[in-house]
C-alpha cells in the first residue's frame, strides 16, 4: 500500500517519492520532493495507516534526489586503496554479505540513493548467528529498532569514550 501511494503520489506530482528505510513493524519511511512526500503520507491514512507524520530532515535521504552525492561519494571511492575486510559486511541494499573491497564500495554509493532495508538485514543477522549489534555514533535508533525486530539480538550503543572502552572489553 505504501509502494502505490508513492508511485501515485509521484505521478500526480511529477517528483521523486519513493520508500526510504523499511524500519521494521511496519514502520516505513518516504523521502522524496516535500509536496510528494506529504500527498503521499495523506493517502497512507486514507489507505488505513495508523498515522504518518513528516519527519524533520535536512535531505531527501535514500532518494533518487540524492543522486549528486552518489556521484560525489563514488568520485571520493574511486581514488582511495581499498583492502578486504577481516569480517564480511551486509549491505543495506542487497542484504547479502561480501568481503569483496569493490562492492562495498559500490554499495555504499548505492545506499546513498536506494531504500534502507533494516528489517531484512536484521533478520539476516539473526538467522545467520549474529548475536549482537553495537551502534556505532550518537544515539540508539538502530538498537531500538533492531530489538523490536530480534528480540533474540542484544544491543549495545555504542556513543560516548566510556561506551567505546565497555565494547572493547566485551570482545577482549
Amino acid at each position: 500500500d505504501v509502494e502505490a501511494a508513492c508511485t501515485e503520489a509521484a505521478q500526480g506530482s511529477g517528483k521523486v517519492c519513493q520508500i526510504a528505510n523499511d524500519n521494521g513493524g511496519g514502520q516505513l519511511v518516504i523521502s522524496g520532493a516535500k509536496a510528494a512526500v506529504e500527498l503521499a503520507a495523506k493517502l497512507c491514512t486514507e489507505k488505513g495507516a495508523k498515522r504518518a507524520l513528516m519527519l524533520q530532515v535536512s535531505a531527501p535521504f535514500h532518494s533518487a534526489l540524492m543522486a549528486p552525492a552518489a556521484n560525489v561519494m563514488r568520485d571520493a571511492l574511486a581514488g582511495v586503496t581499498k583492502h578486504a575486510p577481516t569480517v564480511q559486511v551486509v549491505s543495506n541494499v542487497t542484504v547479502t554479505p561480501t568481503s569483496d573491497p569493490d562492492e562495498i564500495a559500490r554499495r555504499l554509493v548505492e545506499q546513498i540513493t536506494g531504500r534502507v532495508r533494516w528489517r531484512e538485514t536484521v533478520e539476516w543477522l539473526g538467522a545467520n548467528g549474529v548475536t549482537t549489534l553495537y551502534e556505532i555514533g550518537a544515539g540508539k535508533v538502530l538498537s531500538g529498532l533492531a530489538r523490536r525486530i530480534n528480540r533474540d539480538i542484544a544491543t549495545s550503543a555504542v556513543g560516548t569514550p566510556a561506551d567505546v572502552e565497555a565494547a572493547l572489553a566485551a570482545f577482549a
